[in-house]
């Protein structure tokens, strides 16, 4: 369930069509997601979708405190993938250098 300027929408049946993919809607599950829906831009078309996901109004009385999503953290190289991406980096300088003296080595015989 999702709240949009005090209405309540279940996008369930959307979540496999939804072209910024279901973890947008996963991110804004159970909390005013006004500012992450107008922030994105959404076509008058997508506005007009909406009302096919419309289940009713939030009570008057009933606050949803705005909470924002954030994507989770890119993550980092460990030492082991730093060692890794080394040796792929020598052996691309490496391999056709070999190549070369071996085709060098050919053409003498």
């Amino acid at each position: 369930m999702h709240a949009c300027m005090q209405q309540v929408y279940d996008v369930t049946p959307f979540m496999e069509d939804h072209p910024g993919g279901s973890e947008v809607l996963l991110a804004s599950t159970g909390k005013d997601a006004t500012d992450d829906f107008e922030d994105i831009g959404h076509s008058d078309d997508a506005k007009a979708m909406m009302d096919k996901y419309y289940i009713g109004d939030l009570e008057k009385s009933y606050k949803i405190e705005r909470t924002y999503y954030a994507p989770p953290a890119a993550p980092t190289a460990s030492a082991d993938d730093k060692t890794s991406e080394s040796i792929v980096k020598i052996l691309q300088f490496l391999a056709p250098l070999f190549i070369f003296a071996l085709a060098f080595a050919y053409a003498k015989n």
